[in-house]
């Protein structure tokens, strides 16, 4: 399975484009024995959007095709740590290429397209800013594929 972070925004090279980094090469690494492929980082240029809606269509453009969608919304599930790394497990599991988890603009994302998700996920009640959210994206995404191949990295 590879998984996709697709983004409203380009990051700039900084603290947070290396922490994305350097979570996405350790996710990599270790996830493919367990049939994670690829770990991969979609941006898409937040001036050509205008728009929530304008946003989404884009963003659609940028999903793989049959891709599952996780939206990142601040009125979505909250999951643990290992829930999280489950549900990731379970797509793979059932036979999923493509996981393709999205985060909005500043703005957020369009409603009508986060309705159309497979599913809503939330870091919290609190808002986080939309860069800041694909760091935690990273992080938990290689803490899910620790937690999958048991290594000490979780600790509950």
């Amino acid at each position: 399975m590879r998984l996709h972070i697709v983004a409203v925004g380009r990051l700039r090279s900084g603290p947070e484009a290396e922490l994305i980094s350097d979570y996405r090469q350790r996710a990599e690494r270790s996830g493919r024995p367990l049939g994670i492929s690829s770990v991969s980082v979609i941006e898409i240029d937040e001036r050509k959007g205008g728009t929530k809606a304008g946003e989404a269509a884009l963003l659609e453009r940028a999903l793989p095709k049959g891709a599952t969608i996780v939206a990142l919304d601040e009125r979505g599930k909250l999951l643990s740590s290992p829930d999280f790394a489950s549900r990731i497990a379970s797509w793979r599991d059932t036979g999923r290429q493509d996981l393709a988890f999205v985060i909005g603009g500043a703005d957020g994302l369009d409603p009508a397209f986060v309705k159309r998700a497979d599913m809503a996920l939330s870091f919290g009640k609190m808002v986080w800013p939309h860069m800041l959210a694909r760091v935690m994206l990273s992080e938990q995404v290689y803490r899910a594929v620790s937690i999958l191949a048991g290594a000490p990295y979780h600790r509950s």
